[in-house]
Formats: C-alpha cells, sequence, structure tokens
C-alpha cells in the first residue's frame, strides 16, 4: 500500500507532462481501490471515481504462484497479459524496484522500460533498458525524478509535486458519514497499531494509553475518540487495544475505498511505517509517526505537518523481523501523546 502511495506523485507528474497520454497501472488486485473505486470501471473515461489512469489491469500473483498451472490461473494470466499488449504501451516505468515489478514491466511489451539504476533489488536492473539515477533521500523524490527521466526534466523536482488523487466514492462518503452518526462519532483520531511486520509495530498497550489521553480535553486542546484502523488477521490486535483502552478506542473494519473517506474526516492520524499512514500523509492529516527499523528520512511522512519519532537506538534494517525493535520499544506513550496533543490544539 505504501509503494503504490509513494508512486502516485510520479504518476501526477507524467500526467501533468504527458496531459493527453494513455497512462496504465499494472497493480497487485488487493490494492486496486487506492486507484480505482470498488465497482467503478477498470477503464475508460477518467472520472471521481478513478481520477488518475486511463486503466488499471491487476495481478493477483500470490495466488497464481499457489495454482500456476491450473485452467483458470492460466486463463487470467493470458486475460492480462492480450490487455496489457493490446494498449501497445510506448513505455513502462518500474517504481518499485522488486525483480517481480521489473519482469512485469518488460512482460507488458512496451519498447522501452525505465527505472532506477540502483533499484531496491540490484537484479531488478537486468530487465529495463534504460536506467535512471534516482534523487532525493525521499522515496517519493526518488520516484519522481526517475519518471522526469523520460523528458530529462529534472527542474521541477525541487520540492517534487506530491498531489495525490484518491478515488471519491458519492456511496462511500454517505456511508461512512452514517456509520460515524450512527457510532456517535464527531471529531476523532485514527490510531494504526498494526504495521507489515514485528519489528515495526508499537505495543498495543500504548495505543490504548495514547487513546486514553486524547479523550481528554484541556485549555489547549480537545478530547478526540480514537478510531482503531485494522487490516486482515489483526482483528485481534484491535480488539486487544479497544478493550484496554475503556472505551476511548473503536475497532472499526474498512474497505480501501471506505479508508480513504474515513481518513480524509481524520483530525489526527497515529501509527508506525504502515500504508495507511502514508494515505494520511497524502491526504493532508497531521501525522504522529512512531518508527523503529525503518528510515523516515526515506519512508517517513512526506510534505504533511507532524511529528516522527525514532529512538536514536533504532538500526536500519528491511529485515521482516517478527520480534519488536528494541529502540521502538522505547518511546513511550507518554512522548506519542505529547505530540498527537501538539498537533490538536484548539485553533
Amino acid at each position: 500500500m505504501g509503494d503504490v502511495i509513494h508512486t502516485l506523485p510520479a504518476a501526477h507528474f507524467l500526467r501533468a507532462i504527458f496531459p493527453e497520454a494513455y497512462i496504465g497501472w499494472l497493480i497487485e488486485e488487493r490494492w486496486a481501490e487506492l486507484l480505482c473505486a470498488a465497482g467503478a470501471a477498470r477503464c475508460g473515461t477518467r472520472s471521481n471515481l478513478r481520477p488518475l489512469v486511463d486503466e488499471v489491469h491487476t495481478v493477483n500473483l500470490k495466488a497464481w504462484e499457489k495454482s500456476l498451472f491450473s485452467i483458470s490461473t492460466l486463463q487470467r494470466i493470458a486475460t492480462v497479459w492480450n490487455d496489457l499488449h493490446d494498449k501497445r504501451y510506448d513505455v513502462a516505468i518500474d517504481l518499485q524496484g522488486a525483480i517481480r515489478s521489473a519482469l512485469l514491466a518488460r512482460w507488458s511489451g512496451a519498447r522501452v522500460v525505465y527505472g532506477a539504476a540502483e533499484p531496491r533489488e540490484s537484479p531488478a536492473a537486468l530487465w529495463y533498458t534504460r536506467k535512471a539515477i534516482a534523487q532525493g533521500r525521499h522515496v517519493i523524490e526518488q520516484n519522481v525524478s526517475v519518471a522526469a527521466a523520460l523528458v530529462g526534466d529534472s527542474e521541477r523536482l525541487h520540492p517534487p509535486d506530491i498531489r495525490c488523487d484518491f478515488p471519491r466514492d458519492p456511496q462511500v462518503e454517505e456511508r461512512i458519514d452514517q456509520r460515524l452518526a450512527e457510532a456517535g462519532i464527531g471529531e476523532f483520531a485514527i490510531l494504526n497499531p498494526g504495521a507489515g511486520w514485528g519489528a515495526k509495530r508499537w505495543p498495543a498497550d500504548r495505543y490504548a494509553e495514547v487513546a486514553r489521553g486524547l479523550a481528554e480535553s484541556g485549555r489547549a486542546t480537545r478530547g478526540l475518540v480514537s478510531i482503531l484502523n485494522y487490516g486482515p488477521g489483526e482483528e485481534g490486535l484491535a480488539k486487544d487495544v479497544e478493550q484496554a483502552s475503556g472505551g476511548t478506542a473503536r475497532a472499526l473494519s474498512c474497505t480501501i475505498t471506505e479508508l480513504i473517506s474515513l481518513t480524509r474526516r481524520a483530525r489526527l492520524f497515529v501509527g508506525g511505517d504502515t500504508g495507511p499512514l502514508h494515505l494520511a500523509a497524502a491526504l493532508g492529516v497531521p501525522v504522529v509517526g512512531i518508527y523503529g527499523p525503518t528510515d523516515p528520512s526515506r519512508n517517513g511522512p512526506y510534505g504533511v505537518r507532524g511529528v516522527v519519532l525514532r529512538s536514536v537506538e533504532s538500526v536500519t534494517s528491511h529485515a521482516r523481523r517478527a520480534a519488536a525493535d528494541e529502540g521502538m520499544l522505547g518511546i513511550g506513550s507518554d512522548a506519542v501523546l505529547a505530540a498527537a496533543r501538539s498537533l490538536n490544539k484548539n485553533g
């Protein structure tokens, strides 16, 4: 999810340079709602339901790997292949920098494939026909600089255009308003206790402490209900925080389209280095980022008012360790709450 959001500014850059170009996006099915609202047409005239790209092509690599030689999988692969080649794309750009994404870029049939000279996974560069030197520290800056290599335009990169247009479905907007009203929730913060792997996860009991603190109001700050966002497999974690919060936090399950709508309405977001944090930042919601093994100078919330907390003891690593990062455990709930309150001052 974060990779997609960090790529959106590069796609906006290309749309600005080539306003009449037909732009397609090849994406894992589970993240397609970041580009196209659920149930909306995946191609055709752009609208609020699909504001950026002309077509969304989807793959489901994990499912395909489990049944690679089944008739249904082969049929789906053939359909995607035909759709891509029928469009006759002139250029493909791999901004994820993974071996899989580089292979898919070549698989698209485009004659020219751009990628970073030093991609995330080094062998990926073998499938690029043109390589660009990525510029900047943050991944958003790097992605925009690779996209700019198509036109040799580096003048627009300081700072890059960080605009992110997400789908807006009127029915979903109404449904979220109704759910909030039925729950009696007015102004709220979103807390996201989950993370991609254990080392990036801050303890659940500390999120509960933050929720209790945010619910208190004072002369400088107003009380906030906390909504707990959680993904598949994180139901137990969200329930633990909810129970420990003493009723100040409420777990709420959302589709991606619903999460976009919900996040637009939030006053504050608190969480680790996760896709929902980057969604909040892209939507301009003030963010408290709790970082451990990942480097916020590269992966932190970008272009938004926020506070990032990271211990000097944390060592940068993308190894998917299950054990909690020791440095991250050194960040107390009082520090997170103070940062949150500073962003939630009455004004």
